[in-house]
């Protein structure tokens, strides 16, 4: 089976199990999340399944390494203003190939950019999860400097975890 047909096939079983009046729901009235969530592109994490939510329920910004630029602050703000969200999570993950890539020096071409965001959140840091964990608490932080100053981001919480791609389990930190 090629990969068009295999995506085909899965569609249709969404399409079997998805509440449909949800979905003509949130296509009239708009969606509503509760939750702002960065995090990596890596295949293996799924907010949506990770926190058991579904459609209309969490606001996804997905990039490699879960760094944050112009893009990525731009979506943040504009779920804060307009969507109504009371959280913004930053979630890193284990074995996180954009923090080993940089870790081990092999971000080259468009990568370099990921990578040295994350040299830059982790310093001199060579362990891979502690790596990942201040990569993430340099997210938390650039999300709550950026935003200070303005009033929309009032009363928004934002938090920092790991989610553990070995165990399925969400590690909260700050």
């Amino acid at each position: 089976m090629g990969t068009i047909e295999k995506l085909n096939e899965g569609n249709q079983r969404y399409l079997g199990r998805i509440d449909r009046e949800l979905l003509v729901d949130t296509a009239k009235n708009g969606q509503h999340p509760h939750a702002i969530v960065i995090c990596c592109s890596d295949s293996r994490v799924i907010p949506e399944q990770i926190f058991s939510a579904t459609i209309g329920e969490l606001f996804v910004i997905r990039v490699a390494g879960n760094v944050l630029d112009n893009h990525q602050l731009g979506s943040i703000e504009y779920a804060a203003a307009h969507l109504d969200c009371s959280l913004i999570i930053m979630l890193g993950h284990t074995h996180c190939g954009a923090v080993d890539a940089a870790l081990s020096g092999h971000g080259n071409g468009f990568i370099s950019y990921i990578t040295e965001d994350i040299l830059e959140a982790v310093g001199e840091e060579r362990d891979p999860l502690e790596a990942v964990r201040l990569n993430v608490r340099h997210g938390v932080t650039r999300i709550r400097k950026e935003f200070a100053d303005h009033p929309e981001f009032t009363g928004i919480d934002v938090r920092g975890a790991v989610y553990d791609i070995e165990t399925g389990s969400v590690d909260w930190i700050e």
